[in-house]
């Protein structure tokens, strides 16, 4: 029987290994993946620490995975082919018993199959997923673009299309780190007035690059809010700066009914106060990622626009070292694992 390379971690906040495992076969509605890219999300840090319940170890991570189709389990047949270019993002798949499941809802699924966690990740050259995980890739897109949209692409994409916001609006990104960078160009694309806000003067000319009309730096003598007023307001602020101090102090910068979407993940709540939202009806929401077909949305709306995510490439065998990068705030933006 053939093997494959995987990174592994043997036990909760264990260093990563290179191990060699057997080639599995795909079940009923299952394929094989042979995984040529796999970006490293800072989510990625919740698998190996054991900071999520009913994690199983030895644990292989990764939940944003591109590669080719290798082998189709029973039942798949009509719907895809072997070497289609598919991906596979935070959403591994659904269980379609759950109530949400049934209201067609399938990204809060009760039962969330996300890679790492309910079956090994893509920090591997093999992976199995379950065929409703599956988005199809353009082929303008090449691996190493697609993967990283299975999961910062598609909650930047998904959180600005499912918002109140419609094209002219202004629309403001809080932060052009490894998410933020991603929902300017989207924003602009999308059609809106775009305002990005980030930390110092000297990210102005990058946050333009990107495509924003505006941009605010947070670190000035006016706060973030006060620009946004003096802009007229932000009809929607996405925020995906990892601050909560950061995403409350933009909530006076919302117009009348504005809304605050939250995807940057802090621990720290939210200092936001009922009087805030109730006069002027503002809305505060949290957005979850995106089921396959965002996915596939995203990565064609991409491939279209020319949008593509900034990216350091590095091979399975370094994983350590792109792992420790994204951990230290260093990569610029996504790191992303190459198998081949």
């Amino acid at each position: 029987m053939s093997v494959y390379r995987a990174a592994q971690v043997a036990t909760a906040g264990g260093p990563f290994e290179i191990v060699e495992r057997d080639v599995p076969q795909p079940g009923p509605c299952h394929v094989r993946m042979a995984v040529e890219a796999c970006g490293v999300c800072h989510s990625d840090a919740l698998f190996v620490s054991g900071g999520l319940p009913d994690l199983r170890f030895p644990l292989v991570p990764g939940h944003e995975i591109a590669g080719r189709i290798e082998e189709l389990g029973e039942g798949t047949q009509s719907a895809w082919q072997v070497g289609d270019r598919v991906a596979v993002g935070w959403f591994g798949g659904s269980c379609g018993h759950c109530t949400p499941c049934r209201q067609g809802d399938f990204m809060v699924c009760l039962n969330l199959k996300v890679p790492g966690w309910a079956y090994d990740g893509g920090y591997a050259e093999t992976v199995i997923a379950p065929v409703d995980a599956l988005a199809r890739i353009p082929d303008a897109l090449e691996a190493t673009d697609a993967a990283p949209m299975g999961c910062a692409g598609v909650t930047t994409f998904n959180g600005l299309r499912r918002s109140s916001a419609r094209p002219g609006d202004l629309v403001a990104v809080l932060g052009i780190g490894g998410l933020g960078h991603l929902g300017v160009q989207y924003a602009a694309a999308m059609g809106f007035e775009t305002v990005a806000i980030a930390r110092g003067a000297a990210k102005a000319d990058f946050a333009k690059e990107l495509g924003a009309h505006h941009y605010i730096d947070s670190t000035a003598g006016t706060t973030a809010a006060d620009a946004l007023r003096a802009l007229g307001g932000a009809r929607v602020v996405l925020a995906t700066a990892a601050n909560s101090e950061a995403i409350s102090a933009t909530v006076e910068g919302l117009s009348p009914r504005g809304e605050l979407v939250v995807i940057g993940v802090d621990p720290m709540p939210l200092r936001i106060s009922p009087a805030q939202l109730l006069m002027s009806g503002k809305v505060v929401r949290g957005h979850p990622s995106g089921t396959a077909q965002d996915v596939q949305d995203t990565l064609a709306f991409s491939a279209l626009h020319g949008i593509r995510p900034m990216t350091e490439t590095v091979p399975l065998d370094a994983v350590d070292e792109a792992y420790g990068k994204m951990m230290s705030g260093a990569a610029r933006f996504r790191m992303v694992l190459t198998t081949r």
